[in-house]
């Protein structure tokens, strides 16, 4: 084992635990006042449920043994043979500590999703589908990625999250948003409550982006090093893509899509940060801004009300930088050549990996949505919704004004 390395993944892990508390500002910002509890409520939920879910099985399905390129075995239930010894998957660290960074991983994944279903689900359903979705969709899909799986296998690569994370939870809030429905009196008095509350949940997420990204390299070397500077020079990037491009459309630009173009890059990024060159991670968080500023305005188009913009930031900046990855990735950086190096199969094992991750977790979400409203009901009704989530479901107000 060595000390340096396990004491900056311990402090990685901290900073991925962060977001999750950060999407809970950001989030919870950006709906209305009579929602800001609910909303932030789901973050923290997954907090608890996952943390627990993870340590007794979800562990093991991701990181176990494989099993036919599909899942894991049961060699790590209830964190069975996890100690302070390096005998897991990473010997440079003891295995408790590379569990702990990827139930941060898991934990904020989860959390990602409610942004769709914010302001119309039960509690009860969130939290059903949220445990079901960790085993059914999220375990599979770490394991097909990071622990040996049929992905890995073919020779796709994903840094830190964009299929895993960014795509997943995107299909499966694509799925919630057909599934649960728009909510009532759509487009009327929709305005974020606190946006100040919002621009300091995206700080604290671009600060705990560097944990999420820069420890992916699983060590502190030179490779983590690479990827806090293409995590953050994307991150600029993006924020100058989506400033320009609604500067452009709108005549003025805001906070809310500077804030919202920085989340862009990072997620472009994420997928691309150990494998692609410093100046190629520019133009990747670029055109993230540009492109997922698109993606929010085509559910307009598309009809459907993903509340936060789940699908048209995490799932259109995650495909992007997936695909990006295959175009520009250098082997110089971590030994992975792409198209534009001459290695045009890396493109299409990416392109592979993106259709296979969206197809497989839309339908499993849609298969776990009907199971939970069958159960418990997945929306609350009219009159819980108008009057508000944080009184209907929590008993609980936000603001006393």
């Amino acid at each position: 084992m060595n000390a340096a390395d396990t004491a900056f993944v311990i402090i990685c892990a901290a900073m991925v635990m962060l977001m999750t508390p950060a999407l809970a500002l950001f989030y919870g910002g950006l709906v209305r006042s009579r929602n800001v509890l609910s909303t932030s409520m789901h973050s923290y939920a997954s907090l608890g449920l996952i943390t627990v879910l993870w340590a007794v099985v979800g562990y093991t399905l991701a990181f176990g043994g494989d099993v036919g390129g599909l899942i894991g075995n049961l060699s790590y239930l209830f964190l069975n043979n996890v100690g302070a010894a390096n005998n897991g998957p990473v010997d440079n660290l003891p295995h408790t500590a590379f569990m702990a960074f990827q139930c941060m991983f898991a934990v904020l994944t989860v959390a990602l999703i409610s942004g769709s279903y914010a302001e119309r689900i039960r509690f009860s359903a969130m939290l059903l589908f949220s445990a079901l979705w960790l085993i059914f969709a999220y375990c599979p899909m770490a394991h097909w990625v990071w622990g040996g799986g049929w992905m890995a296998q073919m020779g796709a690569v994903d840094f830190a999250g964009g299929a895993v994370v960014h795509m997943a939870s995107a299909a499966a809030a694509l799925a919630c948003a057909h599934a649960v429905g728009p909510r009532l009196n759509l487009g009327r008095s929709m305005s974020p409550n606190n946006l100040p509350m919002t621009l300091l949940g995206g700080g604290l997420l671009w600060f705990g982006w560097f944990g999420f990204n820069a420890g992916s390299a699983l060590a502190a070397n030179e490779l983590a090093a690479h990827a806090l500077v293409t995590t953050h020079l994307a991150t600029a990037g993006g924020i100058l893509g989506w400033m320009l491009v609604e500067w452009k459309r709108t005549g003025k630009p805001t906070t809310l899509g500077v804030i919202s173009g920085a989340l862009a890059g990072l997620v472009a990024i994420t997928p691309a940060a150990g494998f692609v060159g410093i100046m190629p991670s520019i133009f990747i968080g670029f055109v993230g801004g540009i492109i997922c500023y698109g993606g929010v305005l085509l559910k307009n188009r598309l009809g459907y009300d993903d509340a936060l913009d789940v699908v048209g930031i995490h799932g259109v900046g995650g495909t992007w930088g997936a695909f990006a990855t295959g175009v520009f990735a250098i082997a110089s950086v971590n030994k992975v050549d792409g198209l534009l190096a001459g290695n045009p199969h890396q493109l299409w094992v990416q392109v592979v990996s993106i259709v296979a991750t969206w197809v497989f977790v839309y339908v499993v979400s849609r298969i776990l949505l009907c199971i939970v409203n069958a159960l418990v009901g997945l929306r609350v009704t009219p009159d819980a919704e108008l009057s508000g989530l944080d009184l209907s479901e929590h008993n609980e107000r936000g603001y006393s004004l």
